[in-house]
């Protein structure tokens, strides 16, 4: 597996709270020089970084983020405004509390009105895997099938762990054939990226691995 495998599965992302317009630029720049799967940016970016890009970069961008517990309409109107802007993927944080009371035909219908107003764009529902147990983690792969969501994805990287590679093979056993699978959150080397695909997920979210790249291109390792 080289670094193009890695690259096209990446959406290369900035989310934290203090990114400036020049820093989102950069991880556009990177984005498109580097032909990453996608940039994942914050809602407020998205219309301006579309503009940016101009059709030759995939803009992401989260709703409900980070902690999901929103209410439903106010996911929606987030989720139909970042379409409305030129979003292309949208990725959705579940409300935590609903799992923990076993909320979940309610989960079901919230992701099945965010995937509707995608409007046929993507659609990835983070659990945050860190925050559930075993059991909870193969209850949401049977509802983010059923709900018919596009991607599952581990974490926010905002919570109290990222993606781990037991939860990945957890996801890849658990959800329906058609759902594909994202890991995010403290993916620290090629190396991690390189296993993560290996063992079954399709996206990786992170910030680091171009950086990584640009250091092993350059002869200084990583």
């Amino acid at each position: 597996m080289d670094h193009q495998d890695i690259l096209k599965a990446l959406d290369h992302t900035l989310l934290t709270q203090t990114a400036t317009w020049e820093e989102i630029k950069q991880i556009l720049d990177d984005g498109m020089e580097y032909h990453a799967a996608s940039a994942c940016i914050p809602a407020a970016y998205v219309k301006q970084a579309a503009q940016y890009v101009d059709g030759r970069l995939p803009i992401c961008t989260v709703i409900g983020f980070p902690n999901g517990y929103s209410t439903t309409a106010v996911k929606v109107f987030e989720t139909k405004d970042a379409i409305a802007n030129g979003a292309q993927e949208i990725d959705m944080v579940i409300n935590i509390g609903w799992v923990k009371d076993q909320k979940y035909a309610e989960i079901e219908e919230e992701i099945r009105q965010i995937h509707e107003a995608c409007g046929g764009k993507i659609l990835k529902v983070i659990i945050e895997t860190c925050l559930l147990t075993g059991e909870e983690k193969i209850k949401m792969c049977e509802v983010v099938t059923k709900a018919g969501a596009e991607y599952i994805k581990t974490s926010t990287g905002f919570s109290t762990a990222g993606a781990t590679f037991a939860d990945v093979e957890l996801m890849r056993a658990h959800v329906g054939k058609e759902v594909k699978v994202k890991a995010a959150g403290g993916i620290a080397s090629v190396d991690d990226a390189k296993e993560f695909l290996r063992i079954g997920a399709d996206r990786l979210g992170t910030s680091r691995l171009i950086k990584l790249m640009k250091h092993t291109d350059d002869g200084s390792g990583y």
